[in-house]
């Protein structure tokens, strides 16, 4: 998961772009990087690290142009080599700049036929120099002095037809103007927006991944990018649409209404915001049918994307709702986190109980959602400690037993701790006096319910049921061996020569699994 963004305007955009890309830094911790165009000029600067910490003063001075394009990145694959951080660039032809977020689930064919086929040279493992390479040949083959939007369009149609799999992209064509497009199922985000120009001659336009983009530049949100569609902004500030491919089912990714996206964000005109207080809501109905004389205390909720759920369920079981988790703010999101020893590590160093909330009561204990179970085991760990008398969890979401494909570290079930297990099993697990999950069904409700003409999203997580059709037996394990934690872990430690802890931190990351 990674957050986009794209600018054309008559004036500098290098701040603008850096601005937005603090506001989408929850999307990926990883690396960022941004791209400026300054009449046919390219000047780039990205790196691994937060935003705050890539893009010092000297870097924004050169940052100048009238378009570009920001990307902070999350990695799916396990590294976080500086050569992976985007936009990646290719001079054929014209000269483009790609920033991609999801994931293509035919990547090993694609860079087979553009070796042999196409005749172009990948110099990473990353889909996203796949996707980009497979649009420039698409671009070249319209053979145009100058590209037209009916050029940039059905190059856009000629990535549908070859690349499969969850994708939203921008592509800055140097000197002409930015596309951005996403993929025919709509799984991933992408929206754009306008903001009138100063002297009321035009608009400047935004693409970005999410709405709250948009408004803390002060533009006005004009819609989605619809499933197969691209949007198309020359440098005269001229908008062009087009869908360009045949739409499949539209199934926009339940999880980032789950976790992923800032509440503040409208998604396929859902308020995650509210889509999140409806979550509580069911949950607590669900809850009280099953415990119709429970004895909880207090709801506390695991910071941050489960307050706005916490919060809705303990006004509707009429419990007291309390912050009993101080959370420091200098440490990133421990789910996004690329290796299961460091997450681990993480979890007591980002969150700090207030023992008075805790001691001598049953506690209900709110997150989003339980993934590999880490996080959530120590946590209850920490409110035994703080004194509390009974510790039960309850998830936001449905229990994860399947990976994700489509742009989401879950890529492998041994590493889910509800993979194979039973709601008691998982309870067992991680220690809690009692578990309660949300079921799907009311998940989905509380979302479509802000859009019904949204009536089916991604689950693949929850049922294993993926909607690009492509995914087997066959591709998940040869997605496991690629990214799974130990996989991660085998090269981290080539990288600082460890490989005489090897053993043991396999045993440790195991006896977590």
């Amino acid at each position: 998961m990674c957050g986009l963004v794209g600018v054309v305007s008559d004036n500098d955009i290098g701040v603008c772009l850096y601005d937005t890309l603090t506001v989408l830094q929850h999307r990926g911790q990883d690396a960022a990087g941004i791209m400026t165009c300054d009449k046919g000029k390219l000047n780039l600067r990205k790196d691994n690290g937060l935003v705050k910490d890539v893009f010092r003063t000297r870097h924004m001075r050169r940052l100048t142009g009238q378009m570009g394009i920001g990307h902070v990145r999350y990695p799916t694959a396990g590294s976080s080599s500086p050569a992976l951080a985007q936009p990646f660039y290719v001079n054929s032809p014209y000269g483009l700049a790609l920033a991609h977020n999801g994931n293509l689930t035919n990547t090993k064919e694609l860079s087979r036929d553009l070796f042999k086929e196409d005749l172009r040279h990948i110099n990473t493992d990353s889909d996203s120099e796949v996707l980009l390479n497979i649009f420039a040949h698409e671009l070249q083959r319209r053979n145009k002095m100058k590209p037209l939007p009916e050029d940039i369009f059905a190059a856009v149609a000629g990535v549908h037809n070859r690349c499969r799999g969850g994708f939203a992209a921008l592509v800055m064509i140097t000197g002409y103007g930015i596309v951005g497009f996403r993929d025919r199922n709509g799984i991933r985000p992408l929206v754009y927006g306008y903001r009138e120009k100063a002297d009321g001659t035009g608009r400047d336009y935004m693409i970005a991944s999410e709405s709250v983009a948009l408004d803390s530049q002060g533009f006005t949100l004009e819609r989605d990018v619809a499933p197969g569609e691209a949007v198309y902004v020359d440098a005269k500030g001229v908008l062009h649409t087009q869908v360009c491919t045949e739409p499949g089912e539209h199934s926009p990714c339940i999880f980032e209404h789950v976790y992923f996206a800032r509440p503040d964000s409208l998604m396929d005109g859902i308020s995650v915001y509210k889509a999140r207080l409806r979550m509580g809501e069911k949950l607590a109905d669900k809850l009280i049918a099953e415990r119709p004389d429970h004895d909880i205390d207090v709801v506390i909720p695991i910071p941050d994307t489960s307050r706005t759920s916490a919060l809705e369920l303990a006004n509707r079981l009429g419990v007291k709702y309390r912050e009993g988790f101080v959370k420091n703010r200098y440490i990133g999101r421990t789910f996004i986190m690329p290796g299961q020893s460091q997450r681990r590590k993480s979890v007591r160093q980002k969150l700090n109980a207030i023992d008075l909330e805790f001691r001598g009561k049953n506690v209900l204990l709110v997150d989003d959602s339980i993934v590999r179970g880490t996080t959530c085991k120590q946590i209850i760990q920490m409110a035994r400690d703080a004194g509390a008398n009974k510790v039960y969890f309850a998830s936001a979401a449905p229990a994860i037993r399947y990976p994700n494909v489509y742009g989401i570290d879950m890529p492998a079930a041994a590493e889910l701790i509800a993979s194979g297990k039973t709601e008691i099993e998982v309870q067992e697990a991680i220690g809690a006096d009692w578990l309660i999950y949300q079921n799907l069904e009311d998940l989905i409700s509380s979302a479509s319910e802000g859009n019904p003409a949204v009536s089916h999203f991604e689950c693949s997580v929850f049922n294993g049921e993926y909607v690009t059709g492509d995914v087997d037996e066959i591709y998940l394990r040869r997605l496991e061996s690629k990214r799974n934690d130990l996989a991660k872990l085998s090269k981290s430690e080539k990288k600082a020569g460890k490989e005489s802890n090897r053993e043991a931190q396999i045993a440790d990351i195991n006896n977590d699994i």
